[in-house]
């Protein structure tokens, strides 16, 4: 009898289930990965921004609401009332002291960074650095309060001053003093984005700036400048973000003459109590504080390290 030879069977492809197993179980741990991962971190900035944010917004509706009272939004009388010239004054002073400070600082932390960054011994560079984070560690009252100790009158400023028989200043209680105060205790944030933006500074296009002709403006304008604008633009925004709803130093050294958007909301919700408009003032602030961080976001140095 002829031997029939029997055909070897097609061999199953396990390429397709190798693959198709874990693409089964990925959605499923798609949705997982970043509700175990931002869940906990969602949970408490939902129950301590965003609700609280929503709440302010509901009583920003409410015209001379007061509290205890029944929360019953009825309009926008209360952002109107924002619009008054008194009011915008006080929006208008912030807005100068934020950027004020933020120009202050740039202008005094920018040559100090790139000291650090491009002069300095790399031995030193980090000493130099935790320096400027020091005066971070100590509450920012107290720093106000060691600024009154110096400014006022009789302060040691003008004890040092009065010594070589130059006149006193009268700075205390002033807008000099708010930014003295202001630049000093944000200074350390533009000095550390300001470094980390030009430490990585490519040390070769300033060489070839210098040999094809460019005076140092012109390779500082035109080489520096351009590379290290994101970290400028992220230091800028960073101080002004901040010092826009600073209270503490326009209230302990500027006094009176210095109201500012963060005073007029603590008078509306504590002296007042007309907590309507106060809401209506802490949103306008949240929505230009928002601004500021979207571009921030956009503009800044994403790949800055510190």
């Amino acid at each position: 009898m002829p031997i029939s030879s029997t055909s070897a069977p097609n061999p199953i492809p396990t390429e397709g289930l190798a693959e198709q197993s874990p693409s089964k179980q990925r959605p499923l741990w798609g949705w997982l990965e970043p509700l175990v991962l931002l869940g906990p971190a969602g949970f408490w900035l939902g129950l301590l921004l965003v609700l609280p944010a929503l709440v302010i917004f509901q009583l920003s509706l409410v015209p001379n609401i007061k509290p205890g009272e029944i929360v019953n939004p009825s309009g926008l009388d209360n952002y109107f009332l924002v619009l008054q010239p008194d009011y915008l004054r006080v929006l208008w002073q912030s807005l100068f002291f934020a950027f004020g400070t933020m120009v202050v600082c740039l202008l005094l932390g920018f040559p100090v960074a790139y000291w650090i960054g491009q002069m300095a011994p790399k031995k030193w560079q980090n000493l130099l650095l935790w320096g400027f984070i020091l005066p971070l560690w100590t509450s920012s009252l107290l720093r106000s309060y060691a600024w009154i100790t110096i400014l006022r009158p009789t302060g040691v400023l003008n004890s040092i001053l009065g010594f070589f028989g130059i006149p006193g200043l009268k700075l205390l209680y002033d807008w000099p003093a708010v930014f003295i105060g202001m630049g000093y205790n944000y200074l350390p944030y533009m000095v550390l984005i300001l470094y980390a933006s030009i430490e990585r500074l490519d040390r070769r296009l300033l060489e070839a700036s210098a040999d094809l002709g460019a005076n140092p403006v012109e390779t500082f304008w035109k080489v520096t400048v351009p590379q290290t604008l994101p970290g400028i633009a992220a230091g800028s925004l960073l101080v002004f973000i901040n010092t826009l709803g600073d209270f503490v130093d326009p209230e302990l050294l500027g006094g009176a003459s210095s109201g500012t958007v963060s005073r007029l909301i603590y008078n509306q919700f504590l002296t007042i109590q007309n907590w309507g408009f106060g809401s209506a003032l802490s949103m306008v602030m949240i929505f230009a504080v928002s601004i500021a961080i979207a571009l921030l976001i956009k503009y800044g140095d994403t790949k800055t390290q510190i």
